[in-house]
């Protein structure tokens, strides 16, 4: 999945945060759904605009972004 074809960031649609492209649909809210147990199916009927694909997009933006994601320990 390339989720650059799917996934954009412009400054002008909700402040820069990743939306599905061609929506004003952000990620974040998109996995939000997701992780208070609405299917697939569900998003889609209620988001008729998105597709199964979308969904597959937002997840795997999600997977890079953690991915890249660095932990560094503090000693307090």
């Amino acid at each position: 999945m390339v989720w650059k074809d799917r996934i954009v960031i412009d400054p002008a649609v909700l402040v820069g945060k990743p939306v599905v492209k061609g929506t004003r649909l952000a990620v974040e809210f998109i996995l939000d759904l997701l992780a208070n147990g609405w299917s697939e199916e569900q998003i889609i009927t209620n988001y008729p605009g998105l597709t199964r694909e979308d969904l597959r997009a937002c997840l795997a933006y999600a997977s890079e972004i953690l991915h890249g994601e660095r932990v560094y320990l503090l000693e307090i």
